[in-house]
């Protein structure tokens, strides 16, 4: 037992959250035969089985879920331990990584981290794109930028603005004033709309409860490409005010509706608010999207 160490509890750990070798392998970057091997000479270590082997998977026998058990424990720890040292750095320099989604990224933020670099060049920023949160409990990023209703209780941050939507056509289309059209008429147009993916999307249950099925011509995804395909003349849609009111080709249909508003919040750890580097870059970001936001809540008058 004296020889076990703390790569082979993350071993055990990892073959037990994938039920098996394949995943573990791919988890810890080694192959397969690896796992294999390390397995049998834990085993042989502990003298006990750790997992029984069954056509679904492996699974573990109660001393291997006491092992695993362990390794979250010390994972945590470790964890943990490592937010407390990034936040008594004294310098803000190093590596900040931050987690948001494409559509931000892409019509809100690049401006935002330019401006941040030049008054910074001692931070670099590693960018995490995607629409699912990630566990800044776990250091998978430090800081989240993300429109929620309900942020984890886990994490601290600003409420920075509402991020409103509305519905949008093609300006050589929308040729009256926004309360000047009838909504009704508007559903026997042909939309497009986010997808089942992105159902939770209060906007996209709007979509889905007021306009027929065959009036939607187009689902997608991602809200990324969504106002080229209103400006392509698809058919009219939601989409954020910050990118529709940005773009001379589109113009509202209707006015913002206050149903589809969301948070936008700027969130990290509690363990490294403070650090410098974290402390720099959560009040640059504030401050830089806040110049934007009547952008971001369709206040700005329209063209």
């Amino acid at each position: 037992m004296s020889t076990l160490s703390w790569d082979d509890f993350r071993l055990i750990k990892a073959i037990a959250d994938s039920s098996g070798l394949t995943g573990a392998a791919a988890y810890l970057n080694v192959n397969h035969s690896t796992v294999f091997r390390r397995l049998g000479q834990i085993e042989e270590a502990v003298g006990l089985p750790l997992f029984e082997r069954r056509k679904t998977g492996y699974i573990a026998t109660p001393a291997g879920e006491e092992m695993a058990a362990l390794a979250a424990r010390m994972d945590d720890d470790v964890s943990a331990f490592a937010r407390r040292i990034a936040g008594r750095e004294i310098e803000p320099s190093g590596e900040v990584r931050i987690t948001t989604t494409d559509t931000l990224f892409l019509h809100l933020l690049i401006p935002i981290f330019h401006a941040f670099r030049k008054a910074h060049p001692s931070i670099r920023i590693d960018l995490v794109i995607g629409n699912q949160a990630l566990n800044l409990s776990k250091r998978d990023a430090d800081i989240a930028i993300r429109a929620s209703d309900s942020p984890p209780d886990t994490l601290i941050g600003r409420r920075l603005a509402t991020l409103a939507w509305a519905v949008y056509g093609r300006a050589d289309d929308a040729l009256a004033k926004p309360e000047a059209y009838e909504s009704a008429s508007l559903f026997d147009r042909d939309w497009v709309c986010l997808g089942d993916q992105l159902g939770h999307v209060k906007a996209a249950r709007y979509v889905k409860d007021r306009v027929a099925p065959e009036r939607i011509v187009l689902k997608t995804s991602a809200v990324l490409g969504l106002a080229e395909a209103i400006e392509a003349g698809l058919g009219i849609g939601p989409l954020p005010c910050f990118i529709g009111d940005a773009k001379p080709g589109l113009k509202r249909m209707m006015a913002p509706n206050p149903d589809f508003g969301t948070a936008l919040w700027l969130l990290t750890h509690p363990d490294i608010r403070q650090s410098p580097r974290i402390r720099t870059t959560l009040d640059m970001l504030a401050a830089e999207i806040g110049r934007h936001r009547k952008l971001i809540e369709g206040e700005l008058p329209l063209r």
